[in-house]
């Protein structure tokens, strides 16, 4: 629904029901996509009912609730990479990388919400393709989008394997805590509503804190007993010996712990007041660099080099697995989430010119149903072919977040949002630093990619890693 500033929800209802009322010609409902129809004439009185109460479903999120779904989506498994990537990094290199993408990460986040300001038709990241590249751009973004989710659905999916495997440490095949991780993830991604999800994410945010809290703890306290503070093996600089492939792979996991971006688009398409995501974005972006940089620097500094991913399996045997039960919701809430926008994404294209994209009839939580389980099942599948946590994560970033953090808001800034000459100071300096966002992501795509496949390979070869499928602990 096109934004209008200063509207209520009750006006904007009461200007909704008057349109189909009136049947009106531009009156369109949320979400909008492309070739959408004026369909409101042709439809009985029942399914305007249908499509007004799916009008105020999909438009109830404030500044404060997206903050809330936005933390929810991103801090999460990127916090349990990040020890492990100060330890290959330095102290030095993992801040600087830490705050640095940070800050950048935030600021392309904002280019995103000016985009969505100034076309509040474009209701997902494809849509923002299209207006760049047509429908070539719509399709490739797409198809990385979806990608994308399921990589991520699947690294929850994984990361709950872990825990689960960590917790009982039982003998159970590890496929099948595998399997009821996945069925955990799909039932919390029933409800189709971020506002509804927004709800879970405040468990979550406390869920995550308190196990890295217990984690940073556990690990101080565990370290000044067995060898004291001062003995660990920490370093400042880079590890002796780093590889590019290692070095990559720890960069690709801090950028994975940015990768909000990706989902904002659909995040602000239910928002009451989307001009107000910039307060969201500022109070994230705070939120993250501050849990990221103390939680990698806390965490090497007690653990050392030999500082596990996740993190959580640092804290020692019991602490790690009290620190794992705590991590649990976010593990599934966080998964969940991405579950939700892919599911939004797909259905809402299968059903664009029909009442059932709102999820509020029988059919439509029949075909919604039906669509995350396809997805789950698929992430499941990702998880056991790629069972190892920071490889995952890698690939993750080089393929997908590069764009969706880094190159693609670069290019929205020159293709959608420069105004007036280029000769002028404001945009020759923005041009000047989103070229530099540019190679970014750039460099990030083609180093992480080759890093991440070069690591699987070794990985494999070694035999270090579990099969696929296998009942073995992932790595």
């Amino acid at each position: 629904m096109a934004y209008r500033e200063g509207i209520t929800d009750y006006e904007t209802n009461k200007v909704n029901n008057k349109a189909m009322e009136a049947g009106a010609e531009n009156y369109a409902v949320p979400p909008n996509y492309e070739g959408e129809k004026d369909i409101v004439g042709e439809m009985s009185e029942r399914e305007r009912d249908i499509v007004e109460d799916g009008i105020h479903k999909f438009n109830r999120l404030g500044w404060k609730r997206l903050t809330v779904v936005l933390i929810v989506e991103a801090v999460a498994l990127g916090s349990l990479s990040i020890p492990s990537s100060y330890a290959k990094l330095g102290m030095v290199a993992g801040v600087i990388c830490t705050v640095g993408l940070g800050l950048v990460a935030v600021y392309t986040s904002y280019l995103i919400g000016l985009v969505k300001l100034k076309y509040p038709h474009v209701a997902h990241y494809p849509d923002a393709g299209q207006l760049m590249f047509g429908r070539f751009g719509k399709e490739l973004i797409n198809v990385m989008l979806i990608l994308e989710l399921l990589f991520l659905t699947g690294s929850h999916c994984l990361t709950g394997t872990i825990a689960f495997v960590n917790i009982t440490s039982s003998s159970i095949c590890s496929v099948v805590w595998g399997v009821i991780s996945a069925i955990i993830l799909l039932a919390l991604a029933v409800p189709p509503s971020f506002t509804e999800m927004a709800i879970l994410g405040y468990v979550d945010f406390v869920s995550i804190i308190v196990a890295i809290g217990i984690t940073i703890i556990g690990t101080g306290i565990k370290s000044n007993k067995e060898v004291g503070l001062s003995n660990v093996e920490w370093s400042a600089w880079p590890q002796e010996g780093l590889t590019f492939t290692d070095g990559f792979i720890a960069i690709s996991n801090i950028i994975f712990a940015y990768s909000f971006a990706l989902c904002q688009f659909s995040f602000m398409d239910e928002m009451h007041t989307p001009k107000d995501y910039i307060k969201s974005i500022w109070t994230l972006g705070a939120v993250e660099i501050m849990i990221y940089t103390l939680t990698g620097s806390l965490i090497y500094a007690f653990v050392g080099t030999d500082v596990g991913s996740p993190a959580l399996l640092s804290a020692g045997n019991m602490l790690s697995k009290v620190a794992f039960g705590l991590a649990l919701p976010v593990i599934f809430i966080s998964g969940s989430i991405n579950t939700v926008v892919l599911g939004r994404l797909v259905h809402g294209r299968i059903f664009k010119n029909s009442p059932i994209r709102f999820i509020n009839t029988k059919m439509g939580w029949i075909t919604w149903l039906a669509v995350i389980t396809v997805a789950t099942i698929v992430a499941f599948v990702i998880a056991e072919v790629i069972p190892f946590f920071n490889d995952l994560l890698s690939i993750c970033s080089a393929l997908f977040v590069s764009g969706f953090t880094f190159y693609f808001p670069a290019l929205m800034w020159f293709i959608l949002l420069r105004e007036g000459k280029w000769t002028e100071p404001k945009n020759l300096a923005l041009g000047a630093i989103n070229l530099v966002v540019l190679l970014i992501g750039l460099i990030t795509l083609v180093g992480g990619t080759y890093s991440s496949i070069d690591d699987i390979i070794l990985n494999y070869r070694s035999g270090s890693v579990r099969g696929v499928f296998s009942c073995a602990p992932p790595a």
